[in-house]
């Protein structure tokens, strides 16, 4: 996950449609007490927050809170029957996207060090034992990749984002392959993610944290939008075997990637746009 957006995407501001009128200020109220009582509770769990199952009502309570609609049909992240945990690879579009996928699935993150001191995610995240790297990525530090892999072996987990940063929307930045070589040490699955938003039933940006934006101004866009709603599409697992991590991520780019908005699309009749905005 990022501790920092990412440069401002072609798509910012070109989806079809004005923004529309934000929500009810009695309704964006209720929902910023809401969080606050959340968070209070989350504060006084102590150091963990408890059980996977804890951490995932967590995690779907703070969406609630903020008025996000959870749309993950495909259920468990994991691969069941696997005999080691799953990586989870996934885009990179919101401080959002890491609430969506542990409301779904509980497991391990890895995260930017800087994401452990921002608001409403760092205290879930924290608590929820995340492996903190610092900015400079993985590419030198093969121990992170060790203590992934032996994670993986002992049948958890790990939600990976290999774009390294935010982007406004999709297709996003090239997958980083140092996190695929613990799924390739440990001969555990990967399991390709598209996360998408929609805002009264059209695919939005609204929730993006990018370019010079700020967290605050994220939040606040978030806190008073209508109808928003994070679609999290598990796609099928892929084999390591056979492949090396250049290969390995290229298949799960591309399967990320590949119509990620498919499934959105079809229910708001949106067309994708070309990054010229046509």
């Amino acid at each position: 996950m990022n501790g920092s957006p990412g440069p401002p995407s072609p798509l910012l501001g070109r989806l079809p449609g004005r923004r529309p009128p934000p929500a009810p200020l009695p309704l964006t109220l209720r929902r910023a007490a809401g969080l606050g009582a959340h968070l209070g509770g989350a504060l006084a769990a102590g150091s963990r927050l408890g059980s996977g199952e804890q951490i995932r009502r967590r995690a779907a309570v703070l969406l609630a809170d903020l008025g996000i609609r959870l749309d993950a049909p495909n259920g468990d992240l994991a691969v069941p029957g696997a005999p080691t945990g799953t990586l989870v690879v996934a885009n990179h579009i919101s401080w959002l996207d890491v609430l969506a996928l542990l409301a779904v699935q509980p497991a391990t993150l890895l995260a930017k060090r800087e994401v452990a001191s921002w608001p409403v995610v760092g205290t879930l995240v924290r608590r929820a034992g995340t492996r903190f790297i610092d900015r400079d990525g993985l590419r030198g530090l093969p121990g992170t990749v060790r203590e992934l892999a032996a994670l993986l072996r002992s049948g958890e987990s790990v939600v990976v984002f290999p774009e390294g940063t935010t982007w406004c929307s999709v297709p996003g930045g090239t997958f980083r392959r140092a996190t695929f070589q613990a799924a390739l040490d440990a001969g555990a699955p990967v399991r390709p993610v598209t996360l998408a938003y929609t805002s009264l039933g059209a695919p939005t940006t609204l929730p993006a944290y990018v370019g010079e934006g700020t967290f605050a101004g994220s939040m606040r866009r978030v806190a008073t939008a209508r109808d928003l709603a994070v679609h999290v599409t598990a796609h099928p697992a892929l084999d390591p075997a056979g492949h090396d991590r250049r290969s390995l991520a290229a298949l799960a780019q591309a399967a990320v990637f590949r119509g990620p908005h498919e499934r959105v699309a079809a229910h708001s009749g949106w067309q994708r746009l070309s990054p010229s905005g046509v």
